[in-house]
């Protein structure tokens, strides 16, 4: 059998195994999400008890976000490796491709939230190279 002859009998091949690697990808992907929320509440209360108010807040969201942006990524990915296997009719790539669409935005929404600029900007200027997350401590301390 010549593999490079039919890229049909290739994804059949690979199916088997690619199909597990995407839903473990999506349940560790949620799982990160789940998690990032735990730690970030759990970070939030210790801060509301030793700090202001206003600097547990940020650095709440900061954190949050930080946790929802990773998982996000995650999924993208498992997105990508589910549109390798999955049949290729127009329905199916309009689809993969609306939900990576969305899961990207959402991604570039919630970098710009938590660093306070653009992901592209993030080298414009000379003073912009570090996130709120750390000015936020130097105003703390």
């Amino acid at each position: 059998m010549d593999i490079g002859s039919d890229p049909t009998e290739l994804v059949s091949l690979i199916a088997p195994v690619l199909r597990p690697v995407a839903t473990g990808l999506e349940f560790f992907g949620v799982s990160v999400i789940l998690v990032g929320v735990v730690a970030a509440t759990i970070g939030y209360i210790r801060d509301l008890f030793s700090g202001s108010r206003g600097v547990a807040y940020e650095n709440y969201r900061a954190n949050l976000g930080r946790g929802i942006l990773l998982g996000l990524e995650i999924l993208i990915g498992a997105d990508i490796i589910a549109t390798i296997i999955a049949p290729l009719t127009w329905e199916s790539v309009g689809l993969l491709g609306l939900i990576v669409l969305i899961r990207t935005f959402l991604s570039f929404s919630l970098e710009a939230e938590i660093d306070g600029h653009w992901p592209w900007a993030r080298n414009a200027s000379p003073g912009n190279r570090q996130s709120r997350g750390k000015d936020l401590e130097r105003e703390a301390s």
